[in-house]
């Protein structure tokens, strides 16, 4: 029986590739939600919107993590904390961006000019703040990350239990399948009756078995 692999490397990898991604397309999200319908970012003062994005993210994280067959439980807590890594670093990189813009000057709705390292930098410290304030006041950042985080750790519990039952059963499977007596037709000897040697003419008879 071959050894099955766990998938720890291959889902660290492809969870990481998957969770900055997620963090650059939140990022985007953060920087152009002034060009979105004025409807569905002031619907629910934007929480709704942004705790859907929180929960796609943590599903993309999962789908990318559970295409490789995971079996390590390693992996449940890791992909948790990249769900609410993308989360936080999409949060931290748009405001960011948008901060820097609007510190140099920049009031029109934002575009791909906007997007530099002058600007990144200039609003770190601003994007930051939001982390470090009371929690009355920071919750809904702090949300948006659970949201994430949690839904990807219940996501990947579900996922890895299922493949690690699976596999389990493998084996058992197998064995009734080796062990299942083969099949006789009706009044088939159990087992076949030995040849006898062909008669020789040259040979002489012995009396006693003839």
């Amino acid at each position: 029986m071959s050894h099955k692999r766990s998938g720890l490397l291959p889902g660290l990898a492809i969870g990481l590739i998957a969770a900055l991604i997620c963090a650059a397309g939140l990022g985007a999200a953060v920087l152009f939600q002034t060009r979105l319908p004025y409807a569905v970012t002031a619907f629910g003062s934007g929480h709704p919107l942004s705790v859907a994005l929180s929960l796609l993210i943590a599903l993309l994280v999962t789908l990318a993590i559970g295409a490789v067959r995971p079996r390590s439980v390693t992996l449940i807590p890791v992909g948790a904390l990249y769900a609410g890594g993308a989360v936080a670093a999409g949060q931290i990189a748009g405001s960011s961006i948008m901060t820097g813009a609007a510190m140099h000057g920049k009031d029109a709705p934002a575009d791909l000019s906007d997007i530099t390292l002058t600007n990144a930098s200039d609003g770190l410290s601003h994007a930051l703040s939001l982390y470090g304030g009371p929690l009355t006041e920071t919750w809904p950042v702090w949300l948006y990350i659970a949201v994430a985080a949690l839904s990807a750790l219940l996501l990947l519990t579900v996922r890895v239990s299922r493949i690690r039952r699976a596999q389990r059963a493998e084996p058992a499977e197998d064995q009734e399948q080796q062990e299942e007596p083969e099949y006789r037709a009706p009044f088939e000897p159990a087992q076949a009756p030995a040849k006898q040697p062909a008669a020789d003419l040259f040979t002489p008879r012995n009396p006693a078995r003839d």
